[in-house]
């Protein structure tokens, strides 16, 4: 594992139906909701490491602190980037923000996750 601060992903998205509040349940209105926004941060997390682990590793979010400051209504161009900004052992912190085309912020936070050995990981599950 090769995992080392700085790397990144990013994504820019349009604010459609599926991905608003009133969409998801977590609100009654058409902007993007939180949950939504959330897994587009886990997923660019994910991406900006994927290349880097081996076929038996994998890593699972452990802690996410979010701040959704401001609301992205339908058809809003939303962009998403997440950064590696600690490595300590298995334990990866990332750093994610979304902004509006204007540079306005929608978001900042952070997401913990850690590293794992997948077969293991698996074998633990409850089921």
């Amino acid at each position: 594992m090769a995992l080392t601060p700085g790397l990144r992903a990013e994504r820019l998205i349009m604010v459609e139906k599926s991905d608003t509040a009133e969409r998801l349940g977590s609100g009654d209105v058409p902007v993007l909701g939180t949950p939504r926004l959330l897994a587009l941060a886990e997923g660019l997390t994910c991406e900006a490491i994927g290349g880097q682990l081996t076929s038996e590793q994998t890593s699972v979010g452990v802690r996410v602190e979010l701040q959704h400051l401001a609301a992205s209504g339908l058809g809003a161009h939303v962009e998403i980037s997440a950064e590696l900004v600690e490595v300590e052992g298995r334990r990866l912190v990332f750093a994610f923000t979304a902004a509006h085309l204007d540079g306005s912020v929608v978001a900042t936070g952070a997401i913990e996750r850690v590293v794992v050995d997948r077969e293991k990981f698996l074998s633990r599950a409850t089921r």
